[in-house]
């Protein structure tokens, strides 16, 4: 379930081909500004081969005719001169806002994926790595959509016309230019698996400079604290080695191979110099017409080998291009439904029927049957690894159980299984508050307001009030990146505040009173006893749960035992007193 594994498969080795033919469908929403950039290629392309030949022939004719150009000639050259100028600057910049409108598209579709798939394709993965793909690795395509596509596309249009010309003129002169040009589009094939290794090597290495950055960053003051900030400089001054080791690979390989077209290009000169010659003194080609042909001959080679050169560094993005599509494609962990169900209005309880799930292992519930009356607050116990986590993120619905059903009872009416319930609504009626509730850089304010943006302020004072964040600071106050300037209490008394600003049916506290003294944990509870709604505690503390309602015990994936405080505690040999043995007072 992890997408650990996905990333690995992407990083090792060479990664698939097709990467990159999958990510032209990026372009069926940008059609006519591609067919412009297109358009815009081929005359930029077409203008140079043409201005070529023309002035080729000019020279041939004034030199061996002694003839002065017409004016008509030199208004032609004139015109192509401004056309080639014209068509180079249009050329770019449709290419340019092409590949910078389907990266932005690109960037919400790799968020969409994540967010489809979390929390179990970001599980395991470090934030800078995720970042690297974010950004990095979708930066990386800007070659291959600005300068791949409508080059290629153009590339053999004129090449195709001007051989067609040229084998009107004089065929001869095709020996010397189609096998040139044949090594020359093969060239880029014939080293890809290399190319998109190397390509690989030189993505992998900077995802994991990107993401020793920001561990590094997050973690400065422990660092500090711990004095291992000199080992930490070490291991990304390593880091950046790899990177450089890299990216000089893939340097030193393309120098290669542009000696090489170079080369081919000189083989072709040659050829096309003799075959000209030839042709001359066989009568075939007149001497004014040659220059001309040697001209067109080489004119069509030269978008060849741009195109060779486009195509060579655009397989070596192979890799970013698997890491981004594999993005993209991320399947729905909790797919939404096809024909989504309301919920009633009211109270909702909540089932756990006959659930079974695991994360790719061995079973972490194993047949739970749970259920909580709405209204009512559930302390849910157990060792650690018991699976209690996961039952809160079954509710929330982060994954989908593979066994059973999750539902929400209303007071009156059939229950509902959450995968039947809109994403919209079932966060409006559910609110998860996890054991890390993670803040983000804004005020005070905007934090709480994150789930509830349409909260007045009368609400968000009053919430604030409830949960203790009004002795924070004023709700203006800047919190800092991950509530950096706040202590664990105070993030979680945010973090539950958050929630109860969106009103939910339904609340699961996954041991989000940790950070709270025991003072704060009670006053808490009894606010939240004013509200009706079904909350489920998951706790490790004796007195958040015995003021709970009901209490189940979780053990081996199972629910071990359930009832009041005073029921399971009566019980000599009850799985809750085994529990407390382990919990402190």
């Amino acid at each position: 379930m992890s997408s650990a594994a996905d990333t690995a498969t992407i990083d090792a080795g060479v990664p698939a081909r097709g990467s990159l033919r999958a990510l032209l469908p990026a372009l069926a929403g940008h059609r006519a500004m591609t067919v412009r950039t297109c358009a815009a290629a081929l005359l930029e392309q077409g203008s140079l081969v043409t201005l070529l030949t023309l002035a080729a022939h000019t020279v041939g004719t004034a030199v061996l005719e002694g003839h002065a150009p017409s004016a008509a000639t030199v208004t032609a050259l004139v015109t192509l001169v401004l056309l080639r100028a014209l068509m180079t600057w249009r050329e770019m910049d449709l290419s340019h806002d092409l590949a910078y409108r389907v990266l932005a598209v690109l960037r919400v579709r790799v968020f969409d994926g994540l967010a489809r798939s979390a929390p179990a394709r970001v599980a395991g993965r470090r934030s800078g790595d995720l970042a690297a793909t974010a950004m990095a690795d979708v930066e990386a395509l800007e070659f291959f959509y600005a300068h791949t596509t409508a080059q290629l596309l153009a590339a053999g249009t004129v090449f195709t016309g001007g051989t067609a010309v040229l084998a009107t003129v004089e065929p001869w002169l095709l020996a010397a230019v189609l096998p040139v040009a044949v090594l020359l589009a093969a060239a880029p094939f014939a080293d890809a698996r290399g190319r998109a290794a190397r390509g690989s090597r030189t993505r992998t290495a900077v995802a994991r400079l990107s993401a020793d950055t920001v561990d590094t960053v997050d973690g400065l003051r422990e660092l500090l604290a711990c004095g291992a900030l000199a080992e930490r400089r070490r291991r990304l001054a390593e880091r950046g080695r790899q990177v450089g080791d890299a990216q000089r690979a893939e340097a030193v390989w393309e120098a290669v191979a542009a000696a090489v077209r170079d080369l081919l290009i000189v083989v072709a000169v040659l050829g096309v110099v003799a075959a000209a010659a030839q042709s001359v003194n066989a009568g075939r080609l007149h001497g004014a017409w040659a220059p001309a042909a040697m001209a067109l001959a080489l004119a069509v080679l030269g978008p060849v080998a741009e195109s060779a050169r486009s195509l060579s560094q655009a397989v070596s993005l192979r890799a970013a291009a698997a890491r981004v599509g594999a993005a993209v494609k991320a399947p729905a962990l909790a797919p939404p439904p096809a024909a989504p169900r309301s919920l009633p209005s009211g109270p909702l309880g909540v089932r756990l029927h006959r659930v079974r799930f695991d994360y790719g292992g061995g079973p972490v519930l194993d047949g739970v049957e749970l259920t909580v009356p709405a209204g009512q607050t559930l302390a849910l116990v157990g060792a650690s690894g018991a699976g209690k986590s996961t039952c809160a993120h079954l509710l929330a619905r982060f994954w989908d159980p593979s066994e059973g059903a999750v539902q929400l009872v209303p007071a009156d009416g059939e229950p509902v299984d959450v995968r039947e319930v809109s994403d919209a609504e079932l966060r409006r009626a559910v609110a998860l508050v996890g054991q890390e509730s993670p803040l983000f850089h804004g005020t005070l304010a905007e934090n709480l307001r994150l789930a509830a943006p349409e909260a007045d302020d009368d609400l968000l004072t009053e919430t604030a009030r409830l949960c203790g964040v009004d002795r924070i600071a004023p709700m203006d106050t800047p919190v800092g990146e991950r509530g950096s300037t706040l202590s664990g209490g105070q993030r979680a008394r945010i973090a539950l505040a958050r929630a109860l600003l969106a009103r939910p049916r339904v609340l699961v506290l996954d041991e989000s009173t940790a950070h709270l003294d025991n003072a704060s944990d009670a006053r808490l509870a009894a606010a939240l006893k004013q509200e009706d709604r079904t909350t489920v505690v998951i706790a490790h503390r004796r007195a958040t749960i015995r003021r709970a309602d009901r209490i189940a015990v979780l053990e081996a994936g199972r629910i071990a035992e359930e009832g009041t405080w005073e029921e399971l505690t009566g019980r000599p040999d009850s799985a809750l007193n085994r529990s407390l043995a382990h919990i402190p007072s």
